[in-house]
């Protein structure tokens, strides 16, 4: 593999690898005018920035994990006593959207860079893979403890799927003043057709042991690098494997999925007196949306049936 610096930054995109004789598989992502064009619609303070950059890299490695084209990923952090009220990403077909509600007084008095405790109190992390073409849904919660959003979704993978994960999730603002957010996610393949034992029965895994103690040397200026192109990054790690496999890469969007006509299709299921209800004393409905930050306006009189 020759190894060539980017002639454009490498952003906005996810790849995949698989280490065959290692029993691994992993993926990276690197995001740039997808998050930005996400965080604009907010303006939100550099905390609240940081943390959402690293939960859609994190929303974007995990969903383009998803078999089904057409499938979705939803993660979701609820909390209690935390500064951060509510976080929502999700993944569709390519397609990145998330928003964060904070509480503006708690992050006033907390430190430049506060805790993940500090941000979610006693919350909880929950991550919803829904294949549409099966139409099976899996959920899986685990408490947002440890130090960083990546050790808490290694928990989630520990605790919910009992698969051994590295995850290393970074955000930085390049020279030009643009944020980039990176990501690498690394697990051990579960039992699988070659008829391995279930890993988590194992008391030890020196195949993982050694492909983990590779990627934990990965930093996270390296991930946010954009004049390196991701390939390279997975070939630095990995040159001395006899054989790494990589498929082709996802491209990556800002998606949000609301507009207009599917506002007003909603909408119109209700009852005219629900309806009602919802307008104000022009007789139109507004409808927020918090992923884009968009007001649609709808008058009753098009919700006439």
């Amino acid at each position: 593999m020759t190894v060539e610096p980017a002639s454009t930054p490498d952003l906005d995109r996810a790849i995949g690898f698989t280490i065959p004789e290692r029993d691994a598989r992993g993926r990276m992502v690197r995001l740039g005018p997808v998050l930005e064009e996400i965080l604009s619609a907010h303006a939100y303070p550099p905390v609240i920035e940081k943390l959402l950059g690293e939960a859609l890299a994190l929303t974007a490695l995990l969903g383009t994990t998803l078999k089904d084209v057409d499938g979705q990923l939803t993660m979701q952090a609820q909390t209690q006593n935390g500064i951060v009220d509510l976080m929502v990403c999700d993944y569709k077909g390519g397609e990145l959207r998330g928003y964060v509600q904070f509480d503006e007084a708690k992050l006033a008095e907390a430190p430049d860079d506060p805790t993940l405790f500090a941000l979610f109190g006693n919350g909880f992390l929950g991550v919803t893979f829904d294949q549409v073409t099966t139409g099976e849904r899996y959920q899986g919660i685990v408490p947002l403890d440890g130090a960083s959003l990546s050790e808490a979704a290694e928990s989630y993978f520990a605790q919910s799927e009992q698969i051994p994960s590295l995850v290393r999730l970074g955000v930085r603002h390049d020279g030009d003043g643009r944020v980039v957010a990176g990501g690498l996610f690394l697990q051990y393949l579960p039992d699988g057709e070659e008829g391995r034992d279930r890993i988590h029965t194992r008391l030890d895994h020196p195949q993982w042991e050694h492909v983990e103690a590779l990627a934990a040397t990965m930093g996270v200026d390296e991930l946010v690098d954009a004049a390196v192109p991701m390939e390279t990054l997975v070939w630095r790690l990995f040159n001395e494997e006899r054989e790494v496999r990589m498929p082709s890469a996802v491209p990556l969007v800002r998606g949000c999925r609301c507009d207009a006509a599917y506002i007003t299709q909603v909408l119109a299921k209700f009852a005219p007196e629900q309806r009602r209800e919802m307008a104000d004393e022009n007789g139109v409905i507004s409808v927020d949306c918090a992923f884009c930050a968009r007001q649609f306006p709808v008058p009753l009189e098009t919700l006439a049936s």
